[in-house]
Parts: structure tokens; sequence; C-alpha cells
């Protein structure tokens, strides 16, 4: 399931075009819950891609850094050792 918070957006569709109208303050939360598939890698020349899909074809990505990405490889260690026991 993918839930999208949108808040301030505006657009103008004119003729089939997409343009963004109003003020410049938006904002955006979107999560996906229950993904069926979770993938890193390699985005660019620096930086490392997240992605996860669910069985509807949502998907999210997210572009980290390297550091980023080692950061959550260890939170997600140290979760695996104290909270799944």
């Amino acid at each position: 399931m993918l839930a999208l918070d949108i808040e301030n957006f505006l657009v103008e569709i004119d003729d089939g075009s997409v343009k963004n109208v109003g003020p410049q303050t938006k904002s955006a939360t979107a999560k996906l819950f229950h993904p069926e598939t979770v993938d890193a890698r390699a985005f660019g020349d620096s930086q490392v891609k997240l992605t996860a899909t669910d069985d509807d074809g949502n998907e999210v990505q997210i572009a980290v850094s390297p550091a980023q990405a080692a950061a959550l490889a260890e939170q997600l260690r140290d979760l695996e050792a104290t909270a799944y026991d």
C-alpha cells in the first residue's frame, strides 16, 4: 500500500502539460507498507539507490550517499541483534 501526504500542492494542467503553480512551500511524505522486494544498488558515481516495491507495483526509490547507506546497515544490524531476540 502506498500512502502519499502532499501539503500546499497545486498544479495547473493545460493542453496536456502539467505546470507547478503556487508557492514553493510544498512538502510531501511517501510511505510504502509491506513491500514485496527491497533492493540496493550503485547509483551514479557516488550514491546508493534503495528501492522498495509492493505487490501492486508501487515503488519508492531513495538515493543516499555510501556513508548514509553504511549507517543504515549498522542500524539494521543493531536492530536485528536487539529487537528480534
